[in-house]
């Protein structure tokens, strides 16, 4: 194994004295207390923060919309099991780069498959990219609804499209979080007080995340019924049925699909080739593992399913969920349900509020999305780690901010492209992940004993098959889905011969 091929030249290089001296405070605090172990950890973790954001965007805030106004309280445990899984999958990948120290990309091309990892690459780019138009799109969208809630200026023409005030707000809002990602996230690359100021950054993203959602909660907490949130969380209601009923289509009955689509959507692939850099950035090796566990659990588990958790009873106690429509709100996006909390804070706040926590997950993401494809490319090309490379990468994703303008969705082919690539990788980098975490001539040392293998083995198993069933799901429902109506509108449009066309 080549050294140049182990760690990232960043923390390890910029401070070897300060993580030296990290090392040092690890090993005595696993002589202390569990309170004092605990505040020790917590003030160290930071990677996990960069999992947590990028999974906190634009999808997380439809899911949980869609969840919270089809059936309340009722499938608030989903987001918990769903983060759950896929940590356990990311501690496996985090426990096979902190015990060989090498980036994972010439590694695990050199002991599986080097063209199972340029896919896996290759996808984290094009999910990066296709994916932020999504992240712009919902950002200038909250920005907009925050701006006309306040001013009442109008944003949209009657006629279709935006307003010039519309159009003004909405390129501003990408120029501003593009400018503000560029800086947080080139500091992250250029030295270690860098990846402080962007850890403290995507904190303060995180707790306006959860401060907006959270007011929205609090200020409906007497109409919070306290057991319904027990039963919900705890899964006591399992999968809704939903009653056939006349006008509710297909698509509002399935509510195991919905379940199954959240519990296999929640660790993205991109997320999963971000997360090993994100810990050499860090200079982390093996004596950091438990440090690892910890930062999994507090900086990306615990935020998660806060953050849904809150969006979920913030429908539920809003009274955008109507017990009476129980069934799959497939239609109702982040946006809609703002503009439902016109009455829970008063005309303006509610909706201004549950904005504000709107941007700030999509600014998160955006942040993230940009890290990711600056290491990224520089693996996928073989070229080495330098600040001026990695900031130069950074800017892949930035197309992106179209999206504050442009409706990825309308070109249909592309979403159903990157869909299709990115279902089907996902299930194959759990695979991969899963083969090396008990490759014993690989991992030597730092493969676990019994009995506390098999039993990750057998959580990694469950993982890797909800992870295929999701797959299944999301290409049934974003590829094949749309390709089959791509097929059938044209015979479609072709009018009946008894009818008038110009009706």
């Amino acid at each position: 194994m080549a050294e140049q091929d182990k760690g990232l030249p960043m923390t390890a290089k910029w401070n070897p004295e300060k993580l030296r001296q990290e090392v040092a405070a690890l090993k005595e605090l696993e002589g202390k207390p569990f309170t004092a172990r605990a505040g020790g950890y917590i003030k160290r973790t930071g990677p996990g923060l960069l999992q947590s954001a990028m999974t906190l965007g634009a999808g997380s805030a439809a899911a949980s919309v869609m969840a919270g106004a089809s059936f309340g309280y009722k499938l608030l445990w989903v987001q918990p099991v769903a983060m759950f899984l896929g940590i356990m999958m990311l501690a496996a990948l985090g426990n096979i780069v902190l015990t060989t120290g090498e980036r994972p990309y010439k590694a695990f091309g050199r002991e599986l498959s080097k063209t199972l990892v340029f896919l896996w690459a290759l996808g984290t780019i094009v999910a990066s990219v296709v994916w932020h138009f999504p992240q712009y799109t919902l950002a200038a969208g909250a920005v907009r609804d925050l701006v006309g809630t306040v001013s009442e200026a109008q944003m949209e023409a009657t006629t279709g499209g935006l307003t010039t005030i519309g159009l003004i707000a909405s390129w501003l809002t990408g120029f501003l979080i593009l400018s503000i990602n560029i800086f947080t996230t080139w500091n992250y690359g250029s030295h270690s007080r860098g990846i402080k100021i962007y850890e403290w950054f995507l904190r303060g993203i995180i707790a306006l995340i959860i401060l907006s959602f959270g007011v929205v909660v609090l200020v409906n907490i007497a109409d919070i019924q306290w057991r319904e949130v027990f039963n919900g969380f705890f899964g006591l209601y399992g999968v809704p049925k939903v009653v056939a009923a006349p006008g509710l289509e297909p698509k509002h009955l399935d509510s195991i699909t919905l379940v199954l689509g959240m519990l296999g959507a929640a660790v993205g692939i991109n997320m999963t080739f971000l997360y090993p850099y994100s810990l050499l950035a860090k200079g982390w090796g093996k004596h950091h593992k438990t440090l690892c566990r910890w930062d999994l659990g507090m900086s990306m588990f615990l935020p998660f399913v806060l953050v849904t958790s809150l969006v979920i009873i913030a429908m539920t106690v809003s009274g955008v969920y109507d017990p009476a429509k129980e069934y799959v709100h497939a239609g109702m996006s982040p946006l809609d349900a703002s503009k439902s909390l016109a009455e829970v804070m008063g005309a303006k706040l509610g909706r201004a509020v549950f904005d504000l926590g709107l941007l700030g997950m999509t600014c998160g993401a955006i942040s993230v999305h940009m890290v990711v494809c600056g290491f990224t490319v520089c693996e996928m090309f073989g070229l080495e780690y330098t600040v001026k490379r990695y900031r130069m990468f950074t800017l892949v994703p930035a197309v992106g901010m179209l999206g504050v303008v442009f409706n990825i969705g309308s070109v249909i082919w592309f979403p159903i492209v990157a869909s299709a690539f990115c279902f089907i990788l996902l299930p194959i980098a759990y695979f991969i992940f899963y083969l090396l975490n008990n490759k014993e001539s690989y991992l030597g040392e730092g493969m676990m004993k019994w009995p506390k293998r098999e039993l990750f083995n057998v959580v990694l198993v469950v993982a890797l098959f909800v992870s295929l069933v999701g797959s299944v799901i999301g290409l049934n429902k974003k590829v094949i889905k749309p390709i089959k109506g791509m097929l059938e509108k044209p015979a479609a449009s072709e009018p009946a011969p008894a009818e008038n066309p110009t009706k």
